[in-house]
């Protein structure tokens, strides 16, 4: 199928594409698209106009140190968040999530930005920032603002962000010494959309207590959600294999899964178990 007719826009700043959705009735914002244009294929959706951002002259590609957080622009791509040596050494829960969305050339065009302003909840970044308790920069005819990602994810395939702005940069704070992360999905095949996403952050104190630990669930609600029950079993106690065994099996209680063609909703609350507890236990391992 084709698209329905749509004007389109290639603003030469953010600015200007900022004006172009204030006055543009049902305008979509254009990053990497390899959501949108599956959708506008199929006439699932059906944008009036689309503004295309990566024609701007501001920069939204890069990742770079902030004050006491990582900083990546929106238009960073998949491939880019993979490969990065900074990801890789800090926050390698988001070099796994990247490496397992789509195909080499989705993964190419793909950006962070566009991942989490479609906020599907099977979808791997969000999942996995939600585990770093990130924040989202955006900009719009009002100035910036930024959102923590308890508000940024609203419900399925919607965020907090208004018609009128951007976003353009997600912080990640910076983790305390001897943390380590881990993203781990269970899909039917490479690549695929999770059938069940678990992000987790350990940090890991004097004698092998856990300082901190936060674990996210995507896939099984509307939005990215976190563990609270597994995290609040652990904080505290030595990290083995018994505790961490223990916080797997509360890991679903959070959960509101779907029955669908991949999976019934009780196969995906047993499958939370296996894999948070295997995300902690690869989290745990890259802490020591």
């Amino acid at each position: 199928m084709t698209p329905k007719k749509f004007a389109y826009f290639a603003p030469a700043s953010l600015k200007e594409a900022i004006q172009l959705l204030r006055v543009n009735e049902d305008a979509k914002v254009l990053a990497g698209g390899q959501s949108l244009i599956a959708l506008m294929k199929l006439r699932l959706a059906a944008p009036a106009a689309l503004v295309d951002i990566t024609k701007t002259g501001d920069l939204l590609s890069y990742i770079r140190e902030g004050k006491g957080h990582l900083e990546v622009g929106a238009l960073t791509t998949h491939d880019t968040l993979e490969r990065s040596k900074i990801i890789n050494k800090k926050f390698p829960i988001l070099s796994d999530a990247a490496s397992k969305i789509g195909d080499q050339q989705i993964r190419n065009r793909g950006t962070i930005g566009g991942s989490c302003c479609h906020a599907d909840p099977a979808a791997d970044l969000p999942t996995a920032l939600t585990a770093l308790e990130s924040e989202f920069v955006v900009r719009g005819v009002k100035g910036k603002r930024v959102i923590p990602q308890s508000k940024f994810f609203v419900d399925t395939f919607t965020t907090s962000i208004a018609k009128d702005e951007i976003l353009t940069e997600i912080q990640i704070p910076h983790t305390p010494p001897k943390s380590g992360s881990a993203y781990i999905k269970h899909s039917r095949r490479e690549g695929d959309f999770a059938i069940v996403g678990v992000g987790a952050v350990v940090t890991v104190g004097p004698k092998k207590v856990c300082r901190d630990v936060r674990v996210s669930l995507g896939a099984v609600a509307s939005t990215p959600i976190r563990a609270k029950s597994a995290e609040r079993h652990l904080k505290g106690k030595t990290l083995d294999e018994g505790n961490i065994a223990e916080a797997a099996e509360r890991a679903n209680e959070e959960a509101d899964p779907p029955s669908d063609m991949h999976g019934s909703r009780q196969y995906r609350l047993d499958m939370i178990k296996v894999f948070a507890r295997r995300a902690l236990n690869l989290a745990l391992s890259r802490a020591r």
